[in-house]
């Protein structure tokens, strides 16, 4: 009878770690997904992983994108992009899809893109390094615009701050 305390108390443990795991899954998944690592750039010192899972009949492909070293408080934008590796002349500099913003080191996203499309070895998710800035109520958006600033996720990014600071190859297995 006294073993049965120990073996409950880890199970009981297990069960608890393995939540955040489950939690993650797209309804209709099987829960695995497929994880590739993002690498530092430009010194950033921040590192991670992009996970896909498939989402429910179809409807397309939940995109969890987890930072660590990101700086505290920082919102940073994120997108997948066309290109064949991290390197910046293999990287259209167009987004081919927008996601969430990483702030506390975490993004989720559902885009309209299959798994097997996003993992054609044709595209990267990149984190960019410039925080969003909020548009003044009394800016006019082409004045915000100039100089080469963009808007993204209804935040103007000023595009010398708008520096990748990690990027993840996606790749089939």
């Amino acid at each position: 009878m006294r073993i049965l305390g120990p073996i409950a108390a880890i199970c009981a443990t297990s069960l608890l770690a393995a939540l955040p795991v489950l939690a993650q899954t797209a309804p209709g998944d099987t829960g695995a997904g497929v994880q590739r690592g993002l690498q530092e750039l430009n010194f950033s010192g921040q590192v991670g992983s992009v996970t896909l899972y498939r989402a429910p009949r179809g409807s397309g492909t939940l995109v969890v994108v987890n930072v660590h070293g990101q700086p505290s408080g920082r919102i940073e934008a994120a997108s997948i992009q066309r290109g064949k590796s991290c390197a910046p002349s293999d990287i259209d500099p167009n987004p081919a899809w927008m996601l969430s913003n990483v702030s506390g080191g975490r993004s989720t996203t559902v885009i309209n893109a299959s798994d097997t499309k996003l993992l054609s070895g044709n595209y990267v998710v990149i984190v960019h390094g410039g925080a969003p800035v909020p548009v003044p109520h009394n800016a006019s958006m082409s004045s915000m615009m100039a100089g080469g600033n963009m808007m993204v996720n209804g935040m103007v990014i000023s595009k010398a701050r708008w520096q990748p600071v990690a990027c993840g190859h996606l790749y089939g297995s």
